[in-house]
Protein backbone atom coordinates (compact mmCIF):
# COMPACT_ATOMS: atom_id res chain seq x y z
CA UNK A 1 0.00 0.00 0.00
CA UNK A 2 1.41 3.39 -1.02
CA UNK A 3 1.26 6.27 1.42
CA UNK A 4 0.33 9.75 0.20
CA UNK A 5 1.31 12.81 2.24
CA UNK A 6 -1.06 15.77 2.09
CA UNK A 7 0.42 18.81 3.87
CA UNK A 8 -1.80 21.39 5.56
CA UNK A 9 -1.65 25.20 5.43
CA UNK A 10 1.87 26.43 4.52
CA UNK A 11 3.61 23.11 5.07
CA UNK A 12 5.84 21.44 2.44
CA UNK A 13 7.05 17.87 2.06
CA UNK A 14 10.49 17.76 0.50
CA UNK A 15 12.78 14.97 -0.55
CA UNK A 16 16.35 15.94 0.36
CA UNK A 17 18.79 15.96 -2.55
CA UNK A 18 21.96 14.23 -1.43
CA UNK A 19 24.91 14.97 -3.66
CA UNK A 20 27.91 12.67 -3.61
CA UNK A 21 30.93 14.59 -2.40
CA UNK A 22 34.25 13.86 -4.03
CA UNK A 23 37.36 15.78 -3.11
CA UNK A 24 39.76 17.06 -5.77
CA UNK A 25 42.04 14.15 -4.93
CA UNK A 26 39.26 11.69 -5.82
CA UNK A 27 38.41 10.68 -2.24
CA UNK A 28 34.68 10.08 -1.74
CA UNK A 29 33.26 11.47 1.53
CA UNK A 30 31.02 8.84 3.20
CA UNK A 31 27.46 9.71 4.27
CA UNK A 32 28.38 9.54 7.95
CA UNK A 33 30.94 12.35 7.57
CA UNK A 34 28.73 14.68 5.54
CA UNK A 35 26.65 17.55 6.81
CA UNK A 36 22.88 17.45 6.49
CA UNK A 37 21.73 18.40 3.00
CA UNK A 38 20.06 21.79 2.74
CA UNK A 39 18.66 21.28 -0.72
CA UNK A 40 15.59 19.33 -1.69
CA UNK A 41 12.77 18.90 -4.16
CA UNK A 42 9.20 19.67 -3.14
CA UNK A 43 7.03 16.54 -3.51
CA UNK A 44 3.87 17.89 -1.84
CA UNK A 45 2.65 21.36 -0.85
CA UNK A 46 -0.23 22.62 1.26
CA UNK A 47 -2.71 25.21 -0.03
CA UNK A 48 -1.06 28.12 1.83
CA UNK A 49 -1.67 29.83 5.15
CA UNK A 50 -4.65 31.97 6.13
CA UNK A 51 -4.25 35.65 6.94
CA UNK A 52 -6.04 37.43 9.81
CA UNK A 53 -9.19 37.91 7.69
CA UNK A 54 -9.34 34.23 6.70
CA UNK A 55 -8.10 34.74 3.14
CA UNK A 56 -5.76 32.10 1.73
CA UNK A 57 -2.25 33.36 0.91
CA UNK A 58 -0.81 31.42 -2.02
CA UNK A 59 2.67 29.97 -1.59
CA UNK A 60 5.69 31.16 -3.56
CA UNK A 61 6.84 27.58 -4.22
CA UNK A 62 5.16 24.57 -5.81
CA UNK A 63 5.60 20.83 -6.31
CA UNK A 64 8.69 20.12 -8.39
CA UNK A 65 10.63 23.21 -7.27
CA UNK A 66 14.16 22.62 -6.00
CA UNK A 67 14.83 24.70 -2.90
CA UNK A 68 17.42 25.55 -0.27
CA UNK A 69 16.08 25.38 3.27
CA UNK A 70 17.32 26.35 6.73
CA UNK A 71 19.81 23.82 8.11
CA UNK A 72 18.02 22.54 11.22
CA UNK A 73 14.41 23.13 10.20
CA UNK A 74 11.50 20.79 9.71
CA UNK A 75 10.60 17.33 10.87
CA UNK A 76 12.38 14.34 9.35
CA UNK A 77 10.15 11.37 8.53
CA UNK A 78 10.66 8.06 6.74
CA UNK A 79 7.85 6.51 4.70
CA UNK A 80 8.20 3.41 2.51
CA UNK A 81 12.00 3.46 2.99
CA UNK A 82 12.23 7.04 1.65
CA UNK A 83 13.31 9.98 3.79
CA UNK A 84 11.33 13.23 3.68
CA UNK A 85 11.33 16.50 5.58
CA UNK A 86 8.14 18.38 6.45
CA UNK A 87 8.75 22.10 6.92
CA UNK A 88 6.99 25.45 6.76
CA UNK A 89 7.28 27.76 3.78
CA UNK A 90 9.03 30.29 6.04
CA UNK A 91 11.96 27.85 6.35
CA UNK A 92 12.59 28.02 2.58
CA UNK A 93 15.56 30.27 1.87
CA UNK A 94 15.37 30.32 -1.94
CA UNK A 95 14.58 28.40 -5.12
CA UNK A 96 17.47 26.77 -6.96
CA UNK A 97 17.92 27.46 -10.65
CA UNK A 98 20.61 25.49 -12.45
CA UNK A 99 22.72 27.43 -14.95
CA UNK A 100 25.04 25.93 -17.54
CA UNK A 101 27.49 27.67 -19.82
CA UNK A 102 27.73 26.35 -23.38
CA UNK A 103 30.68 27.43 -25.55
CA UNK A 104 30.45 27.27 -29.33
CA UNK A 105 33.76 28.23 -30.84
CA UNK A 106 35.95 31.00 -29.47
CA UNK A 107 33.49 33.88 -29.81
CA UNK A 108 30.09 32.48 -28.84
CA UNK A 109 29.04 31.54 -25.30
CA UNK A 110 25.49 30.80 -24.20
CA UNK A 111 24.26 30.80 -20.63
CA UNK A 112 21.40 28.38 -20.27
CA UNK A 113 19.23 28.52 -17.15
CA UNK A 114 17.29 25.45 -16.22
CA UNK A 115 14.46 25.69 -13.72
CA UNK A 116 14.12 22.15 -12.30
CA UNK A 117 10.42 22.76 -11.62
CA UNK A 118 9.65 23.22 -15.32
CA UNK A 119 9.25 19.94 -17.13
CA UNK A 120 10.39 19.64 -20.73
CA UNK A 121 7.47 19.70 -23.14
CA UNK A 122 7.44 16.95 -25.78
CA UNK A 123 7.91 18.07 -29.37
CA UNK A 124 4.96 17.72 -31.72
Amino acid sequence: MATKLIPLADKLVIKPVVQEEVLASGIVIPDTAKEKPQQGEIVAAGPGRLDDEGKRIAMDVKVGDRILYAKYSGQEIKIDQTEYIVLSEKDVLCKVQIQHEVKIGDDVTFKVSKDPSKKKQPRK
